[in-house]
């Protein structure tokens, strides 16, 4: 029995070969021994080395292609590109896609690996971090990385992956990710209520929202009684602000009713105009959602003396993008004159007065936050633009 390692085998092999059959079959005796044993990194190499010879250049790839003749330029440019995408397409084969990423990133062609990762369903042996890298990092498909992080790692991994990402101005991401997370959780509660209901002797049926399960449980839950995370419930909570009205809002809004039943010890501290937690959760999601407006606009309204009176300008802020969101822009600006000013050196979570005025054309306020900031040039800007109204 010959016990020679497969590497000796195959150097004697090539030795053999060549002396007998010349250099093609030698090449091609390697590169197919090379596909076989799914070594293509070594394959892409190999590959390239045909090439060269088959151009009559060096075997050995001492520098840039670039200092081939110019006559070769053309054809090993293009056997390049070849040599990329057969391996790069062996490696999506095999669900690498970090591996063959590499491939097609070098030949700036990545379709071939947008596509895989949207059909990429992730065995027990695929390296599900590296087509996150490439699909989330790297930028490919964003979404489908998500995905990925939330159906193979869990809603915990996927809000660190949300929260550690600024999606300002990416909306359309963001909205795909805390909807996702807002369904995944929702789900996951009342798949636990339903539970605890059964284990008590309480039928409920499957599709009964929150507040309807919950009518079935103690009008407060114990001291350390929940049924999911707490931390992942007061986060995809929050998330759930930035959407607009839609059916996870709604669920947001039911998640948010089950923290209003949290005992104090387990509901997250939260800074003003959120100090009462879910209760102005709540409140603020059925804002959005086009319930309770008007009142709900009052509670928050009414908060703004104080904080104001303290320095703080965050319920303020919260207040104004709130209004933005009704798409009451006079209001915001009229909000942003009493509470802001025209300081525009501070950072704020919301557009600054001299910003809402120019959304809303009011000339008038832009000139007098000119005046107020000595800036000359937005001053006539404000003029200009209001003589051309």
């Amino acid at each position: 029995m010959d016990t020679t390692p497969a590497s000796e085998l195959l150097f004697d092999q090539l030795q053999n070969t060549i002396t007998t059959n010349g250099v093609g079959p030698a090449m091609d005796q390697l590169i197919s021994t090379l596909e076989q044993r799914e070594d293509y990194q070594a394959l892409f190499y190999a590959l390239l080395l045909k090439k060269r010879v088959e151009l009559g250049v060096s075997p050995f790839p001492t520098g840039p292609a670039a200092e081939l003749p110019s006559e070769v330029h053309e054809p090993y440019e293009d056997a390049i590109r070849e040599a990329g995408r057969k391996v790069g397409g062996l490696y999506l084969a095999k669900n690498q896609i970090a591996r063959a990423w590499g491939y097609f990133r070098m030949l700036d062609e990545p379709q071939p690996v947008i596509e895989a990762l949207e059909k990429f369903e992730a065995g027990p042996d695929d390296d599900v971090y590296g087509a996150v890298e490439v699909a989330w990092q790297q930028g490919l498909s964003p979404q489908r990385g998500f995905d990925l992080v939330l159906n193979h790692h869990g809603i915990c991994s996927a809000i660190t992956m949300l929260s550690g990402t600024d999606l300002t101005r990416k909306p359309e991401l963001r909205d795909h990710c805390v909807t996702r997370l807002v369904n995944a959780l929702h789900a996951q509660l009342q798949e636990r209520i339903i539970g605890d209901l059964k284990s008590r002797g309480i039928e409920a049926p499957d599709q009964a929202s929150i507040p309807q399960l919950l009518v079935h449980l103690s009008e407060a839950f114990g001291e350390s009684e929940y049924h999911v995370d707490v931390s992942h419930l007061n986060s995809v909570v929050q998330m759930a602000m930035q959407l607009s009205p839609c059916n996870e809002l709604a669920k947001a809004i039911e998640m948010s009713q089950y923290g209003e039943r949290l005992s104090p010890t387990l509901r997250a501290d939260a800074h003003p105009p959120f100090e009462n937690s879910y209760v102005d959760y709540t409140r603020y999601l059925r804002i959005i959602q086009g319930e309770d407006v008007e009142a709900g606009l009052k509670s928050f309204e009414d908060k703004l003396p104080f904080a104001s009176a303290q320095g703080d300008t965050f319920p303020v802020e919260v207040y104004i993008n709130l209004l933005l969101k009704l798409n009451r822009l006079a209001e915001a600006v009229a909000v942003a004159k009493q509470y802001l000013g025209e300081d525009e050196g501070r950072e704020l979570s919301c557009p600054t007065l001299s910003e809402l005025a120019r959304r809303a054309n009011d000339y008038s306020t832009l000139s007098e936050t000119a005046r107020a900031s000595n800036d000359p040039v937005s001053y006539l800007a404000s003029l200009i633009a209001a003589k051309g109204s």
